[in-house]
Order: C-alpha cells, then structure tokens, then sequence
C-alpha cells in the first residue's frame, strides 16, 4: 500500500481524483438512463436512473469527505480521518434506500408498456461494463491508498452493474412477452442490500474504535522487541482512523538518560512506519525496566570454561540469568560466535549479535574503553564488565561472595565448562 500524499486541490491526490472522476461517471450515468427511460417508459431504467442518482449524492459526500478528512485544528488535534469512514456508512445506508425503492416499485407500481427499441436495447447493453470497469479500478486504487469511501464507491459502481443487468433482461423480456422486469428487480435489490451490509460493518468498526488486525499488531510488536534497549512490551493497541492506523504500546525501557531514550524511540516509530503502510501515529509510552533478573553474558576462551581477553575473537558466550534476590542460576546456556574469522569488523557484529540475547550485563577480560562495541552497548543501556577473573566458575562465584550463587532448574554446577 502507498500512503497518500495530499495537496491543494480538490484534485491533489490520486484518491481526491478518482473521487472527481466517480461524480463526473455518476452525472452522465443519470443523465443517460433518464433520458432512455423517457424514451422507452421503462420502470426499470427509470429506478435505474434513480439509483444512479443517489450514487450523485453519494460520489458528492465522498468529496467532501476527502478534503475534509485530512484537515488538522486545534478542536481536532488527531485529524479528521474518521470523516472518510463516517462518509462509507452514509453510502452503505443509501445503498439500503436504493434497495428498498427498487422493491418497492417492483412490488407495488402498476404495469406500464414498454417500447421496445433495438437501439435502446444496445446502449443498455453498452451501459453494463462501465461502471463495473470503474468500479474495479477505483476499488484497487482505494485499496493501494486505503482509503475506505473509494473502497465503499468502488462496490456501489460494481451493484451498478447488477441493476444496469436486470434492465437489459428487462427490457428483452419486454420485447418477448415475458414479465421479468419485477423479479429481475428484487434481486437486484438483494446483492445491493448484501454489499451495503459489508461497508457498513467495515465503517461501524472504525467509528467504534474496534482493534487493528492481530497481524498488523504482532508486525509492529516485533519491531518494538527488536530493539535491545527494549526489556518488555507490556501492552500494545492499535485503531484505525480512515485510511490510518494508530498504535500505542507501553514499552520498558533501561534507559535511564531521557535524551538517549528519545533518540531510540524515535528510531523505532521510524522503522514502524517504513515496515508497516498507513501509520500515522506512533505513540510510545516509557517505563522503567523492572526485571526480577539480571542477565550476564559472558565472553568465553577456548577451553569453553574460560573467559576471553579478547572480545570479538571469543568463540562462544555463556548467557546467564542470575535471581537478582536470591542469586540463584535460573538459566544458563551457550551461543557461539560466529564472526570469529571475520577480518574487519567482528567486534561489532560479535556486539550486533549479542544485543539480540537482550543482556543487561556483557563480561570480557578485554577492555573496550573507546572501541565501537562498547558505544553500541550504551546506546542500548548495556553495561560493559571488565574482569581479571580468567574462570567463568569463579567470575559467577564473585557475584555472591558470601555463598556463591545458586543453581536451579536446567543449571548446575556440573553444567559450567571446565578450563
């Protein structure tokens, strides 16, 4: 999908374009079908041309809609994109007139003689696949642009292409002696009613504020989670606003520094929006980081129970989650490096790579004072560890001097590489 740019105008978008081009279609539809059922006493052509009418009225309110829609004030600090979808309602709600004046006078009028022309017959017939072409092509364009009134426009143009059908049946049972004018009419009036029925459902769900499909929120709950300064996404909404989405999450952060937590947030609405179409507004709410465990990863030699002097040449890492209370080992496992026989640059992808594990804290016998690792770290508010402790055993010992930390679950003791 591709967001809409709007210009001065009535005509400075593609929407607020294809908006005019439906009007223009609609007129001449009305004009044309009035002036046949004049000629041929039709009561089909002339509730035709009734219909067409109200899709006048309707391609006018799309308009309006559409210019008014994107205007911002004071008053209406969000927009007025809803506008979009309260004018697919009015449109759904005049479809069900249309359908109930097309029963109506197929239940209810009296009979008329119908003059048969062949010429009549064929402008009819050339009438059925225009406003199903247009139909087609504004509700494609509605859908690249998501604009929900195009959308609703485009499915009225395509019932169109029902009752210009029956007037045909219509008007060559009229010429055979056949009475289809009636039946042909009510269920005409039934796929309108049926496509109304769908633009209202679609429209009553944004104006109620119902939530943005789960797909779209589990695409931008990704996102937020990829972050490494992100600890937690603990809620995440979303709405529809006409052609809109709006999220809102609340996101715990370890940043404590305001300006570097702007920075990251700013960062991630960017990447929302790139990822995902028709965002227009991201809000995220920060919250202090307020885990129940601290997690150490752990730059490891060769023998696997060591601990590395050097950072990006370390062939593996320990991951462990440590109790912040108790001090006891909850987790702990294994991932290897594999940016150890990178020339250039293995300090930073070994670091690019082990901010996905989300660690609070990283641990290395190498210090990395100055070196680009260790501000990638910061900006996601890892703290970096030098240590002179060569072992891993005693380094996890050192963080409970006074019993050692304790092992639980999957972890123990006899898990820790030996030297």
């Amino acid at each position: 999908m591709e967001r809409d740019t709007e210009a001065d105008g009535i005509l400075g978008s593609p929407v607020r374009r294809m908006a005019v081009y439906s009007l223009a279609l609609n007129i001449s539809l009305v004009s044309i079908k009035y002036l046949l059922s004049l000629v041929t006493g039709s009561l089909a052509l002339q509730a035709d041309a009734v219909h067409s009418l109200v899709d006048v009225f309707a391609s006018i309110a799309l308009i309006l809609g559409l210019v008014i829609s994107t205007r911002k004030s004071p008053e209406f600090p969000y927009g007025l994109y809803k506008i979009e979808n309260v004018v697919s309602v009015i449109i759904a709600l005049l479809l069900f007139l249309t359908a109930y004046e097309i029963v109506r006078e197929a239940l209810f009028r009296e009979g008329a003689a119908v003059t048969y022309d062949p010429l009549v017959l064929a402008a009819v017939a050339l009438l059925i696949p225009v406003p199903f072409l247009f139909g087609r092509y504004e509700m494609r364009v509605g859908r690249q642009y998501n604009s929900p009134s195009l959308v609703a426009d485009g499915n009225q143009f395509t019932a169109d292409v029902l009752s210009s059908a029956i007037v045909f049946v219509a008007l060559v049972g009229s010429a055979s002696g056949l009475p289809l004018d009636r039946v042909a009419a009510v269920i005409v009036a039934l796929f309108i009613l049926r496509a109304g029925w769908g633009i209202l459902i679609s429209g009553m769900r944004v104006l109620l504020d119902a939530s943005v499909d789960q797909t779209t929120l589990e695409a931008v709950s990704r996102i937020i989670l990829a972050e490494p300064a992100v600890t937690d996404l603990r809620r995440i909404t979303g709405r529809n606003s006409g052609r809109y989405v709006f999220v809102e999450a609340d996101v715990a952060f370890r940043i404590g520094d305001l300006e570097q937590a702007h920075r990251i947030t700013e960062r991630i609405k960017e990447k929302i929006r790139d990822a995902i179409p028709r965002v227009d507004r991201v809000v995220l709410h920060l919250e202090p980081s307020s885990s129940t465990h601290m997690r150490y990863a752990v730059a490891l030699g060769d023998g696997g129970g060591t601990i590395s002097p050097h950072f990006g040449e370390a062939p593996s890492f320990a991951v462990v989650e440590i109790d912040r209370s108790s001090g006891k080992i909850e987790e702990m496992r294994f991932i290897a490096n594999p940016y150890t026989g990178v020339e250039k640059g293995k300090g930073m992808q070994t670091a690019r790579r082990l901010l996905a594990e989300k660690p609070d804290v990283v641990v290395t016998r190498e210090s990395m004072e100055g070196k680009g690792p260790a501000y990638l770290f910061a900006e996601a508010g890892v703290e970096v560890v030098r240590t002179d402790i060569p072992l891993l055993k005693d380094f996890l010992q050192s963080l409970r001097p006074e019993e050692g930390p304790q092992v639980d679950g999957s972890a123990s003791a006899a898990d820790l590489p030996q030297a």
